[in-house]
């Protein structure tokens, strides 16, 4: 199940985007083999609510373009389909009867900022980050160089997949 929740007003979140982050998101799951229910929440900020939000968890006093709330832990180096593949849950982990992957907060003004800077669609720029996003809550992070190019790769698969490319 994916929650969104549209918390600013300065960017439409219109039907056609909800859609599309929608399915990149379940598209995402499956290519990463997440075979079971889950639940993933998909807040829509603007740059000031974001900064805010970044200052309170991370203490980064400036605007980001998404940030990821994972619920699961991970061991270094590990991502979801090598942990947690035949993993049995407990009900702590889920809500009813889905394992809660934790929350994406995207903050659509940024996203719409970028596209114009990288010279793409606002909904390719919006379905990177969120592509991004999830692959935080799977256990994928870029802190260190070859993680780094382990998750760019891992982004523009997935991407292309869905026929999502720069020049969209």
């Amino acid at each position: 199940m994916i929650y969104v929740d549209n918390r600013q007003e300065k960017i439409e979140a219109d039907e056609e985007l909800v859609s599309l982050l929608e399915k990149v998101i379940e598209f995402t799951l499956k290519e990463e083999e997440v075979e079971v229910d889950c639940e993933v929440s998909l807040l829509f900020v603007d740059n000031d609510e974001i900064r805010q939000i970044n200052n309170e968890t991370r203490g980064i006093n400036s605007v980001t373009d998404v940030l990821s709330f994972p619920m699961l832990d991970y061991e270094d180096k590990k991502v979801f389909k090598e942990v947690y593949k035949n993993y049995e849950f407990s009900q702590s982990d889920c809500d009813g009867e889905e394992l809660v992957l934790g929350d994406v907060v995207l903050s659509l003004e940024r996203a719409l900022e970028q596209s114009k800077e990288f010279n793409h669609s606002f909904e390719r720029e919006a379905s990177y980050l969120v592509v991004h996003s999830i692959l935080h809550l799977l256990g994928y992070d870029h802190m260190e160089e070859e993680d780094k190019v382990v998750m760019r790769k891992r982004e523009e698969e997935i991407l292309n997949k869905l026929n999502i490319t720069r020049e969209d």
